[in-house]
């Protein structure tokens, strides 16, 4: 593993000019963060130049500590799943996008943007779990030799099953801490899952009317997935719940493993899908 710190980086004075030569700097990190992950507008970098200073102290608070969470957190992957990463994670400052990801590759590198993560090290263990949780699946899928072509990778059912293992992950690495910690990365996700607790058979028949009427993938992953969705309930990501909901009954059917490796399974639409509509089936 190597990591890429790009904190010495970034400019002491800002300026739309000096932050895209902070970019510049890391074509290959900053090319596919602006593809995926952030609009590169000059809107969108003033907004964040001015919301710098006033988050400042939490970026250096991050910095200081991230880097030895990461350790930590990839030791206790090797320890208890016996799984090494040879990939590289880079520590950037972004502007206000995504807060982290895997890369699209097979065996994935990651990115996190200290800005949008919490100082407070539980919560950032939690997170640093997460992301190399999307990275120990894959490589726990393709060391059994799955056929990552017949893979739809924009298929919310994939998706479902990436983010349900990556929060299990989570826990097993970190475990005992307050359950919303494990959605929201950070102390304030009470509420949130307090509601998709108190919903729950409601949110996971409205998501299966969705995929049964036709919804798009995109329109499925704003309004389930991404932050900016929600319209339905008024919570957003509420498909991190469902997913740890399908992901826990899986493992409580099968195995851990088993589950892991459901998409590699030829039926793993079917059974998903049958999942879903038996919360169908008991509204009726």
């Amino acid at each position: 593993m190597k990591i890429i710190d790009t904190f010495s980086a970034f400019p002491e004075e800002l300026s739309l000019d000096l932050l895209r030569q902070y970019y510049a700097k890391y074509p290959q990190i900053f090319n596919t963060y602006f593809l995926y992950h952030c609009k590169d507008t000059d809107e969108r970098l003033n907004k964040a130049i001015e919301k710098y200073a006033d988050d400042w102290e939490s970026i250096e608070k991050v910095h200081h500590s991230i880097k030895d969470l990461i350790e930590e957190v990839v030791g206790h992957y090797k320890e208890k799943y016996q799984i090494e990463f040879p990939v590289s994670v880079n520590l950037i400052i972004g502007a206000y996008g995504s807060n982290a990801y895997t890369h699209r590759e097979i065996i994935p590198d990651l990115t996190f943007a200290m800005e949008r993560l919490s100082f407070e090290e539980n919560p950032l263990r939690v997170i640093i779990a997460h992301e190399f949780g999307h990275a120990a699946h894959n490589i726990i899928s393709d060391a059994h030799q799955i056929e990552w072509k017949n893979i739809q990778w924009t298929h919310p059912f994939i998706t479902l099953l990436q983010e349900g293992a990556a929060t299990h992950f989570s826990r097993q690495i970190i475990p005992d801490l307050k359950e919303s910690i494990y959605f929201s990365y950070d102390n304030e996700g009470d509420e949130w899952l307090g509601f998709a607790k108190a919903n729950r058979e409601k949110i996971i028949r409205c998501f299966a009317n969705d995929i049964d009427n036709g919804k798009t993938s995109i329109e499925i992953f704003k309004e389930w997935f991404s932050i900016n969705g929600g319209v339905t309930f008024g919570y957003s990501r509420l498909a991190y719940f469902i997913a740890d909901c399908f992901f826990q009954y899986s493992i409580k059917q099968t195995s851990e493993l088993d589950t892991l490796l459901l998409w590699k399974n030829e039926r793993y639409f079917e059974v998903i899908d049958e999942w879903l509509k038996s919360y169908k089936i008991a509204e009726n």
